[in-house]
């Protein structure tokens, strides 16, 4: 990376981390409803991997806490809130809601609010592009609790069999809803697990773009090269609760402060101040721009969309258009 990649990277994560807490804000102010699962304080992971694959060529899927992997995808932050707002200019015409952000056109797809279910459907995706003879992956984001699921040793176990174009990324925050891994896991270190399945694994700092970054070269080239899957375990913590509906009351304040020192946002931020590539002034002229930005244009657009009407909740149902279901064809 050079600095220009590093600021605009700063840029991003930044970007992520108000846009997140600006949704914070919106569901305290019962703008947003339904579940809402945030991202702040692991930024560095889901941009430092996509930030070393192709950009609307890879295919990448993850779970419910998928606002920031499609906006680093390509989608619009203004669908994205629009989404979240329940809106027909939402990325899923405001049917699905904040764990389901879908868009096709940059290759997310989804946002899954099934723990463990996006694990199948990424070895799907890597099937389908292997008959195609493609050279693009499926990118696989996932956190350390759904590794507990049957689903993600049996997609393991077959993208290593069909030696499938796959990359598993486990965002390792320590804590499944309030559980900690050590509760819960017998074994914590995550890519170990993966060894009965004859699949690369390693585990590296998600705090650090640079070190992610690094770190995803090296396994997408790996996954790229027909070598078959890679797991990439990315160390990572979060600074909220699991969801709004977690009062965070199980974590103790010392481990939050430890963690709070190595936020992935002022790691970067530091280090290019150290290099001279950046200033404190021009930091917060910068974060002042994006606060500005996502007020002015994401949270105005969202509020001024039109709710979705009532009489097309149907319209995007699949079965709709299967003419059996209404009797037979016409």
């Amino acid at each position: 990376m050079n600095a220009a990649d590093k600021k605009r990277l700063l840029h991003e994560m930044l970007y992520a981390r108000r846009f997140e807490e600006r949704c914070y804000e919106a569901y305290v102010e019962r703008k947003i409803g339904g579940f809402l699962h945030l991202y702040p304080g692991q930024e560095a992971c889901c941009h430092g991997v996509l930030e070393a694959a192709r950009a609307g060529e890879d295919h990448v899927i993850t779970g419910y806490r998928d606002h920031v992997h499609a906006i680093k995808c390509g989608a619009d932050p203004k669908e994205v809130m629009a989404e979240l707002y329940g809106k027909e200019t939402g990325s899923s015409k405001g049917r699905g809601g904040s764990m389901h952000i879908f868009d096709v056109k940059h290759h997310f797809y989804g946002g899954y609010a099934l723990v463990g279910g996006p694990f199948p459907l990424a070895a799907g995706l890597a099937k389908g592009i292997k008959m195609k003879g493609g050279d693009e992956i499926a990118i696989c984001f996932l956190g350390d609790a759904a590794n507990n699921q049957g689903t993600f040793h049996e997609a393991l176990n077959i993208s290593a069999l069909w030696e499938l174009p796959v990359l598993f990324v486990c965002e390792n925050n320590l804590y499944g809803i309030g559980t900690r891994i050590d509760r819960s896991t017998a074994v914590t270190d995550q890519y170990k697990r993966v060894c009965g399945y004859d699949i690369p694994a390693v585990q590296a700092d998600g705090q650090d773009i640079e070190v992610v970054f690094k770190a995803a070269q090296k396994a997408i080239k790996h996954v790229r090269s027909g070598k078959g899957p890679y797991f990439l375990e990315l160390m990572t913590y979060r600074y909220r609760g699991h969801s709004m509906s977690d009062s965070n009351a199980y974590r103790s304040k010392d481990e939050e402060a430890d963690w709070s020192k190595r936020d992935p946002i002022l790691i970067l931020k530091n280090r290019l101040i150290k290099a001279g590539d950046l200033t404190e002034a021009a930091y917060k002229k910068l974060d002042k721009k994006i606060i500005d930005e996502i007020e002015n244009e994401v949270i105005k657009f969202a509020e001024e969309s039109p709710e979705p009407v009532v009489e097309e909740l149907e319209k995007y149902v699949l079965a709709e258009n299967d003419p059996y279901v209404h009797g037979g064809p016409n």
